[in-house]
């Protein structure tokens, strides 16, 4: 099984330009696949990792209520923030500069097909990487994502997840406070929850953390939570 995956760091991009290249490279998987099974391509599969950050922007998936957007057409236009809804699983969520949003594009086929499994393999990876700062992420009976204290009244969210899959294909994925601006987590109902409250990583230490760093940490930590090698 071809275990490649091709990494790019986007930087900070608008995220309807991320969103349409996603789609872009998503399409081109499924289509390579259909081709291979069709005898009609010999040529390999590309699995593929995007890095980036957004400028501000709330996301609503498809099982989500425009409800849980706290903020009419005026409101968004003076938190110079976008709003998309958009073709994952999921409720609303938040992107903006600091958050670290990782989007994989895998083959499963090559993987495993348990979307589950995936989402926890995700999950998997960034409490490795949170590990490395000396916090203690968790998982969340009935929700996804890593949390803080998640069985105390204390409970945060410090990354949300939201995936589609179609054969096999993903596309989303997750969303990482490392030193998000958490005032726009208050202009929405995150991912639906109005009980539990959102953290960052600069929150939980106390001081701004190096991205780039942060960035190498969850690359190499999905990297063996999936058992693969960049391109």
């Amino acid at each position: 099984m071809n275990r490649t995956v091709h990494f790019q760091d986007l930087g900070l991009i608008d995220y309807q330009e991320a969103w349409d290249y996603q789609e872009k490279l998503f399409a081109k998987t499924i289509a390579l696949k259909i081709e291979r099974r069709n005898g009609t391509t010999e040529e390999e599969t590309q699995h593929h990792l995007l890095f980036c950050e957004h400028p501000h922007v709330y996301t609503l998936g498809k099982s989500g209520s425009e409800d849980h957007l706290l903020l009419d057409e005026n409101g968004l236009s003076e938190h110079d923030a976008r709003f998309y809804k958009i073709n994952r699983g999921g409720d609303i969520t938040y992107h903006g500069p600091g958050q670290l949003v990782a989007y994989p594009i895998f083959d499963l086929d090559h993987f495993f097909t348990d979307i589950h499994k995936y989402i926890r393999f995700l999950e998997e990876a960034v409490i490795k990487t949170l590990a490395i700062y000396g916090i203690k992420g968790d998982r969340s009976q009935g929700f996804t994502g890593v949390w803080i204290d998640p069985e105390k009244p204390t409970a945060r969210k410090i990354c949300a997840m939201g995936v589609k899959s179609s054969r096999w294909v993903t596309m989303h994925g997750i969303g990482f406070n490392v030193n998000s601006n958490l005032s726009y987590f208050s202009h929405i109902v995150p991912c639906g929850i109005d009980d539990k409250a959102v953290t960052s990583m600069q929150q939980e230490l106390g001081r701004e953390v190096d991205m780039n760093e942060v960035k190498a940490h969850l690359k190499q930590a999905l990297a063996e939570q999936f058992e693969f090698i960049y391109a």
